[in-house]
């Protein structure tokens, strides 16, 4: 079982800056590759961004590219989404996502952009940009 907890949302001015942390329970978060999904009011959950188990390779949904960086540091079981020039329309609650790696990936290279594919989901944390 891994809880994830995620910290850092808030209210912030079109143009300005947020980092989302999500830290995770447990001794194996190296074990699982993260991913960052958010869900605005009478929407369906998108995904944001994801990252590999090993850090090696990342996922951007198209519109956060250049904009947003997930990164994580194994060592402390926390990922992190930093977003810059946030628009209005990144309002949403973020929520992080956790996946154990699949047998096949040895050198935890995956990516998954599935909500689908995750295993485990913090609470979530409200960005709302305001115009």
């Amino acid at each position: 079982q891994v809880q994830l907890i995620e910290s850092g949302g808030g209210l912030v001015q079109a143009g300005g800056s947020l980092k989302l942390s999500c830290v995770a329970s447990g001794r194996t978060f190296s074990r699982y590759a993260m991913g960052w999904f958010r869900q605005a009011p009478g929407k369906e959950r998108d995904v944001v961004a994801a990252i590999s188990s090993s850090g090696g390779n990342t996922y951007y949904a198209h519109s956060m590219k250049g904009r947003f960086t997930i990164s994580r540091d194994n060592a402390k079981n926390t990922v992190s989404l930093q977003m810059n020039s946030l628009k209005p329309e990144d309002t949403a609650v973020y929520f992080c996502s956790a996946k154990m790696t699949e047998s096949a990936d040895y050198s935890g290279s995956y990516t998954y952009t599935s909500g689908d594919e995750y295993d485990y989901w913090g609470q979530g944390t409200q960005v709302t940009v305001s115009s």
